[in-house]
């Protein structure tokens, strides 16, 4: 089926229509190490002009990937967890930083990736946590900025600039994959309506458009039509009112 991008395409002239502008940043989870496919998000990186904020889980990282993304600078890795190992309950949603988990020992994982990553990355890594499964419990999020974190990114339209003092929320808001169902593209059409119904709650003010606009994605794990889907999507949107947006090095 070929997706009906009208939707979007009239919210996007509205967009430019009014003169705003709409923040974009793109996020991909669960790198460890160079893969075929990484080479292929860093190429559909550089052919749309969104850089990618390459969410390294620490622990199994590979000193190769650091070697693979020095030389590419629309790769910017931020800290994603540790291990991507599960603390929580069985009766829990997934998490690695939890409520089911002690946040003391939460934190010194947190620290651990943080150390892990500088040593791998250096002056590359941006301190943004991304927990992995997008979830982390209250008490461990107000422990980030001593630990040296400056922003902390999960799923959804944040409720506040700051997810605690010192630490800036930037969410993403669009993945386009299936995981409860068949793991690949949920269908276009779908997601085409989910974007168009952010944007138009952005441009109508109901939604803080001062939030960078996030799309998740999992190159490990892509289809050609999730690939596709969202080389067509991001190109649209670049295209349109979308402003490439990266977390600044401090």
């Amino acid at each position: 089926m070929t997706p009906d991008w009208t939707p979007l395409d009239a919210e996007l002239a509205l967009w430019q229509r009014a003169d705003l502008t709409l923040p974009l940043w793109w996020r991909d989870d669960d790198a460890t190490a160079p893969t075929p496919a990484l080479d292929r998000l860093h190429d559909l990186s550089v052919e749309t002009g969104l850089p990618v904020h390459l969410a390294v889980v620490p622990e199994p990282a590979l000193p190769a990937l650091a070697d693979v993304t020095r030389d590419r600078e629309m790769l910017i890795p931020v800290v994603h967890g540790w291990a991507h190992r599960n603390h929580q309950n069985p009766d829990s949603k997934k998490s690695e930083f939890g409520a089911d988990r002690s946040a003391e020992l939460a934190l010194d994982d947190a620290q651990r990736g943080l150390t892990r990553m500088r040593d791998l990355f250096g002056d590359d890594l941006i301190p943004m946590f991304v927990p992995p499964w997008n979830r982390i419990s209250e008490e461990v999020i107000a422990g980030l900025p001593r630990l040296g974190y400056s922003a902390l990114s999960t799923f959804m339209p944040r409720n506040a600039q700051n997810a605690a003092p010192g630490l800036e929320r930037i969410n993403t808001h669009l993945d386009p994959i299936d995981w409860r169902g068949t793991r690949g593209l949920v269908n276009a059409n779908t997601l085409i309506t989910q974007v168009t119904a952010q944007l138009r709650d952005r441009r109508e003010g109901r939604v803080d458009n001062g939030e960078p606009y996030g799309l998740l994605t999992h190159h490990l794990v892509h289809d050609d039509a999730i690939w596709q889907f969202t080389q067509e999507l991001v190109t649209r949107l670049i295209r349109g009112p979308g402003q490439p947006w990266t977390m600044p090095r401090q």
